[in-house]
């Protein structure tokens, strides 16, 4: 599965009273592009830089994360939505697609399975109420109603059906 994603090596500067990034904490946070996710990690010395693609439909951003102990362990923008995938036993999945829609009506977001490469979906979406709809191996979950503030991030845990084929990705920490 390609991500996208790009590492990059630059030495972490610490000068005078300048306070550098703790050790193993991984920080997060919108590229200057506007099109990726930069998650920064210090490493033996060295600033980590590890990208995600951050998606673009019309007014809506969203971008997939949550694979590895960086990844889950990082401070991500505070996007009003996340969804946690999980199916069956398992503790998270992957290749979700996503739809959700205003329950005012207007364009749907259809966010494709291949574009769902973690178990976590931001999205930044203005306050309202939204219905969602989660696709997984021909398995469907739809949540109505649900209330996005602005200012706050609303969590939601999507549980669709296991499929039997095995596709998806058991975590494993």
């Amino acid at each position: 599965m390609n991500r996208g994603i790009g590492w990059a090596f630059a030495l972490a500067a610490c000068v005078g009273g300048e306070a550098g990034m703790a050790e193993g904490a991984t920080m997060a946070r919108i590229g200057a592009s506007g099109d990726v996710i930069e998650l920064s990690q210090e490493v033996d010395g060295r600033r980590v830089i590890e990208t995600l693609p951050l998606h673009q439909a019309g007014a809506f951003r969203y971008f997939s994360a949550g694979m590895g102990l960086e990844e889950r362990a990082a401070d991500y923008p505070p996007f009003p939505l996340k969804l946690v995938f999980t199916a069956g036993a398992r503790p998270y999945v992957t290749g979700v697609s996503v739809t959700i829609q205003s329950v005012k009506g207007g364009t749907a977001l259809t966010v494709p399975q291949d574009q769902v490469e973690g178990p976590w979906l931001f999205v930044d979406l203005p306050a309202g109420g939204y219905d969602v709809t989660a696709t997984y191996g021909g398995h469907k979950q739809v949540l109505k109603g649900i209330k996005v503030e602005s200012g706050k991030q609303k969590v939601l845990h999507l549980r669709v059906a296991a499929d039997r084929g095995g596709a998806g990705n058991p975590a494993g920490d």
